[in-house]
């Protein structure tokens, strides 16, 4: 699991002062870039390769509301990866109080500029490594789970 904090901007909210619900998307969206930067695949690197990495799916669930000026912290790990496809899993947790503000999931594959899927332990193998080392550090399932 890997951790990436941000401010809460006044923008981001609604008239009622709580942070709109696609933010919190946006959110997980920031953390899983910061989390592959830090495992060392950085998006415009794969992007480089040829390689996109669009979302399948993605749920959110709304605990407690997030306000402008909160402190957050956005704990996103690995928790699925076949080789074609990845999920993660979010908790956005208020840094002063370490209440869960909201929890969720995203799911991810690997396709071509040409949008096919893309294998990446054949033509990538030092990436599925990389990914292979972060989801047994993460505790995530491997081939077997997805």
């Amino acid at each position: 699991m890997k951790s990436y904090k941000r401010l809460v901007n006044y923008y981001e909210t609604d008239q009622m002062g709580i942070v709109h619900h696609s933010n919190y998307i946006r959110y997980f969206e920031e953390a899983r870039l910061n989390w592959m930067d830090q495992i060392g695949l950085s998006y415009s690197g794969l992007e480089e390769m040829g390689i996109i990495i669009p979302v399948t799916f993605v749920n959110c669930s709304y605990k407690n509301p997030v306000r402008f000026g909160d402190q957050i912290v956005i704990n996103v790990r690995l928790t699925k990866f076949d080789g074609i496809k990845m999920e993660f899993a979010y908790e956005i947790i208020d840094e002063s109080s370490g209440k869960i503000r909201s929890t969720g999931s995203s799911g991810h594959c690997f396709l071509d500029r040409g949008m096919h899927p893309v294998l990446i332990r054949k033509s990538r193998p030092e990436l599925y490594e990389i990914m292979l080392r972060a989801l047994r550090e993460d505790g995530g399932r491997g081939r077997k789970g997805m």
